[in-house]
């Protein structure tokens, strides 16, 4: 067995929590959670979609979804449309949830801009062609 610190799941666990750090001191202060952001995020830089699709875009499991959906809806943030299969309803982002998205998505990418720096840009762009291959392989599995 590998030693703590070459376990991958650990090792991507730590790069979550360090990266994610400075999103959530910014989405603390627009009244956001993480899980929250990515759901605002997926529907302002797409269009509506189910709660399946959007779970599955997120990254989120069905019971959290449903509970950051009805707290986003209750604020105003998302709202529930028709779909064109009249048994399932879509989810979209509502003119409040797009200026919420406005205001963390300048600082969402000063913050990119800062780590991409600090880490170089190659060094980015190939961890990140890395972390998709790794994803397709370990889904095929």
């Amino acid at each position: 067995m590998k030693k703590l610190d070459r376990a991958l799941p650990l090792a991507l666990l730590h790069a979550r929590e360090a990266t994610l750090k400075p999103f959530r001191q910014e989405l603390d202060d627009i009244g956001l959670t993480v899980q929250q952001w990515r759901v605002i995020r997926v529907l302002a830089e797409g269009k509506a979609c189910c709660a399946t699709e959007l779970a599955e875009r997120c990254v989120l499991m069905p019971p959290s979804l449903s509970r950051i959906l009805k707290t986003l809806t209750e604020r105003g943030l998302i709202e529930r449309i028709e779909d064109t299969d009249a048994r399932r309803r879509r989810v979209q982002i509502t003119e409040v949830g797009r200026e919420k998205y406005s205001a963390m998505s300048q600082k969402a990418a000063g913050i990119y801009e800062d780590l991409e720096e600090k880490f170089g840009t190659d060094k980015m762009e190939t961890l990140l062609d890395l972390l998709n291959e790794l994803y397709n392989v370990a889904r095929a599995a």
